[in-house]
């Protein structure tokens, strides 16, 4: 009996131990990712503009050589107006030539009196970050680095960065350049951006010239019979010990170091036709600046996904129609003209609201539409908002309202109703108001 008895736990045991394996484990979500080692951080979807994470993101630092986003982009934009061609040709000023033998900047070393093509020179630049490379081209595009300096600052500008400051093209510090210091400028001012304006510097700099990327994904190339490394470790397939660093798409973007700023890096990846841009500012190390970077593209790519929130047509109840004044029928359905897709938190996709706000001036003073009224014309927009905790908003204000306002139309047409029609419809309207005015005037005899 006994031994019965223990044939049955057991089998009792193992059938337990198989149902409980059956049973799914439930998926962790974080809600934000891992503590990010940095003073300051931000996580941006590139195609719609909208910030995943954020911390400190509106403190503005000193951004060492991530300054150079700004110098390649004017370089780019040079380019594309004509003004230069990658094979134009520049000699190395003395300015350019000390600080490229200053072993404090680790120059990639240029020669006097040779003609370099802005194709090389932007090559150091952006693979190498060399300085003096960068001052180069400073001068010949606007004829000295004070005046390409004004370029800078407008551009910041036009773009709406919200906190920077240029002083110079490098990202180094003014009291580290001597006497050498752009004219105009403080002579101990140190460039400033916040991760924000880092980031929408980068958007503007993938956006209008994507073949940035083409350069800044290039692990190596020579120089005058030296190999440039990239200090972009995060390019997959980096040689050596720096393979550790790889991550799957990443091809950008600049990195920067300094004593005042720490160690910073301006990333950008690109999966499954998503693409994230990262900032971090003062982390520990070279490396750390590189493991923080991978913590915010972990969690941007594992973490959300683009969803329709509200389908094409969307109604709401209690906004479907519209009154109409003088037509055949005396309303309208209204709906949304186009779908609302946004990038979202997975399992957030309930946390988000639609309201229609109409046109009041197409409306008369009773609210009404005035028939004729044509299908599909719109009488106001839809405006979707996220109603959950985390809401970090978008880089610029423009892309928020592209991304969450779609046009409200009618459903339908309303043809204007025939003179007859309404001559009797207000024959009957006036009877209407009398018969009301009679039976409300009786009640109050009561």
């Amino acid at each position: 009996m006994k031994k019965i008895y223990h044939n049955l736990f057991i089998l009792v045991s193992v059938m337990t131990i198989v149902f409980v394996s059956m049973i799914p484990v439930p998926i962790t979500v974080n809600a934000q990712p891992a503590d990010i080692q940095a003073e300051s951080a931000i996580l941006v979807d590139f195609e719609t503009g909208k910030i995943l994470y954020e911390k400190n993101a509106d403190v503005a630092l000193p951004p060492a050589s991530m300054t150079k986003m700004m110098t390649e982009y004017l370089v780019l934009e040079a380019i594309h107006e004509g003004k230069i061609s990658w094979d134009t040709t520049t000699e190395i000023s003395d300015y350019a030539y000390d600080i490229s033998y200053n072993n404090d900047f680790s120059g990639i070393g240029l020669r006097k009196d040779y003609p370099y093509t802005v194709r090389e020179l932007y090559d150091a630049m952006a693979i190498y970050s060399d300085n003096a490379t960068t001052i180069a081209l400073a001068e010949l595009i606007a004829g000295s680095e004070g005046e390409f300096v004004k370029m800078m600052n407008e551009k910041g500008k036009e773009m709406g960065l919200p906190d920077f400051q240029f002083v110079n093209s490098t990202g180094l510090s003014n009291r580290d350049l001597g006497d050498n210091y752009p004219k105009g400028t403080d002579p101990e001012a140190d460039n400033l951006l916040s991760a924000r304006s880092a980031a929408l510097l980068a958007y503007h700099l993938i956006k209008d010239y994507p073949e940035v990327l083409e350069h800044s994904s290039v692990r190596q190339k020579e120089f005058e019979g030296k190999m440039m490394t990239n200090w972009n470790w995060m390019l997959p397939g980096m040689p050596g010990y720096l393979e550790q660093y790889g991550y799957e798409g990443v091809d950008g973007l600049k990195t920067g170091w300094t004593d005042l700023a720490g160690y910073c890096f301006t990333g950008t990846a690109e999966r499954s036709d998503r693409r994230l841009i990262s900032v971090v500012m003062r982390t520990a190390s070279k490396e750390a600046r590189f493991l923080e970077t991978q913590k915010l593209l972990d969690y941007g790519f594992s973490q959300f996904e683009r969803k329709e929130i509200f389908p094409s047509g969307y109604q709401i109840d209690e906004q479907s129609v519209i009154p109409v004044t003088k037509g055949k029928e005396n309303q309208v359905e209204i709906e949304s003209a186009a779908p609302v897709e946004l990038m979202i938190k997975k399992g957030e996709k309930d946390q988000y609201q639609a309201v229609f706000e109409l046109d009041e001036s197409l409306l008369t003073e009773d609210g009404e539409l005035t028939a004729p009224v044509e299908e599909g014309t719109q009488v106001g927009r839809m405006r979707v908002t996220y109603t959950g905790d985390e809401n970090f908003g978008y880089l610029l204000d423009e892309l928020e309202q592209q991304a969450t306002i779609v046009p409200v139309v009618t459903k339908d047409g309303v043809e204007k109703a025939s003179w007859f029609a309404l001559f009797f419809r207000a024959i009957g309207e006036f009877f209407a108001d009398i018969f009301s005015s009679v039976t409300n005037g009786i009640k109050g005899l009561f």
